[in-house]
């Protein structure tokens, strides 16, 4: 979870840098109570903490679910029909985001009960769609030949295509400086208005001349936040590839746990474009209309969702992987996991979903798209990938799950994170024995 929301850094962009520094001061924070404030008290409590009629029985901490271990004992031995048949669904749910637009939301997206939407319908109706987003063109007449050349400006913007007027300039009290506010044909949130403010960029504006104004804004942003998004994913992916690789000295699960998880992500990006760019199910959340997967909540989205899914797969991984120093059955062992975990994982994935579609009831899109897409993925993560892709793709693999190259094993570090020396020494005597 750290690393992800620290990624949030390489956006560039303050706000996000802000929310994931924050955000993951927070999670330290956590981290730290729980490995020292918890246990303290616990200690203290003892076995008070339990139900009084389970103190005196040491079943009471177990956690195993029979249920889930049938279930897993079942995928274990269909594996193919179960992972094809899952990867097939989570392919189709992540395919609508190959279409995705993103866009800032703005008052054409709210509720017409909205006293924004309100007035935003009234000036379009009055002044025409593009009165709501204009484009300013801020000139610097020390570079643009003064205020005749003006005029020249002016005639060229207004024959531009999709330009439906062009005020008079603003000229300054100094005349060093002047403004002309042009109004295109079209709304803010019309897929046009990119390609125009691209237009009088490249081929209207002469040098000293430039472009701004809440639409060219959202166009820049937009266009940054998608290109930042692909290093971020590429950074917190191959940071977290490496840190799994040292705790589990294996090859193969840290990225299958990244392959899952992106697989995750990519079902709730989406899910986010059918419902909200669609319009499937826009009217059950209070939108009239559909509206564009809003830009400001993709690299965000990304972050908590990818630590959230790492975090469930490390306590899965880390049960498994006790198994199979213990015993060495690579399918018992995913059987063994997938029971003793299943339960933890899939109660705190409820909980998370029903705080995250709380978040879907809010009036503000943005928050109402944030809380959609969290409870999508975390829903998939903790039942299409835990209970059938993860152990499934484990049963397939075997032993090689546990795969790690001779001369890797001897240069990375030993960590024992599951209190014994054993768990240390045995991981490529292991692999060794069983010739992978």
């Amino acid at each position: 979870m750290l690393l992800a929301l620290c990624g949030l850094v390489l956006s560039r962009i303050p706000v996000f840098m802000t929310m994931g520094f924050a955000t993951a001061l927070v999670v330290a924070a956590t981290v730290a109570s729980a490995v020292t404030l918890l246990p303290a008290v616990l200690g203290l409590a003892g076995r008070r903490v339990l139900r009084r009629r389970d103190r005196a029985s040491a079943a009471a901490v177990r956690t195993e679910s029979p249920r889930v271990r049938r279930w897993a004992e079942h995928v274990g031995r269909h594996p193919v029909p179960w992972l094809l048949g899952a990867l097939v669904l989570m392919l189709a749910l992540a395919a609508p985001a190959l279409g995705m637009r993103t866009w800032p939301s703005d008052a054409s997206s709210e509720p017409t009960s909205n006293t924004a939407r309100r007035a935003y319908d009234l000036v379009a109706d009055a002044y025409g769609p593009g009165a709501n987003g204009p484009l300013l063109v801020a000139v610097d007449l020390a570079k643009t030949g003064g205020p005749d050349g003006l005029k020249g400006l002016g005639e060229r913007l207004a024959a531009t295509p999709g330009v439906a007027s062009v005020a008079p300039p603003r000229i300054a009290s100094d005349r060093s400086a002047a403004v002309v506010v042009v109004t295109p044909e079209y709304g803010p949130q019309d897929r046009r208005v990119t390609g125009l403010t691209d237009r009088v960029r490249a081929d209207v504006l002469p040098p000293g001349a430039e472009i701004t104004g809440a639409t060219a804004s959202y166009v820049d942003l937009t266009r940054v936040l998608s290109e930042r998004l692909w290093p971020v994913i590429g950074v917190v992916v191959a940071t977290s590839f490496l840190m799994l690789m040292i705790v589990f000295r294996s090859v193969v699960a840290p990225l299958k746990a990244a392959a899952m998880n992106l697989l995750s992500i990519g079902a709730a990006y989406g899910a986010l474009t059918a419902v909200f760019q669609w319009g499937w199910g826009a009217e059950l959340l209070g939108l009239p209309h559909s509206v564009p997967v809003s830009s400001l909540i993709l690299l965000l989205l990304f972050a908590v969702l990818f630590g959230v899914s790492m975090d469930y797969e490390v306590f899965l991984l880390s049960r498994v992987r006790e198994e199979w120093l213990r015993g060495g059955d690579a399918r018992a062992s995913v059987t063994t996991g997938l029971a003793a975990t299943g339960r933890v994982i899939t109660s705190a994935a409820l909980i998370m979903v029903m705080v995250f579609l709380g978040f879907a009831l809010d009036p503000g899109l943005v928050v109402k798209q944030m809380g959609v897409g969290l409870a999508v993925a975390v829903a998939l993560d903790a039942t299409l990938v835990r209970l059938v892709l993860v152990p499934a793709a484990m049963a397939l693999l075997g032993k090689a799950n546990w795969w790690l190259p001779g001369w890797l094993g001897r240069i990375l570090p030993e960590i024992d994170v599951h209190g014994s020396e054993e768990a240390a020494a045995e991981p490529e005597a292991r692999t060794q024995a069983a010739g992978v």
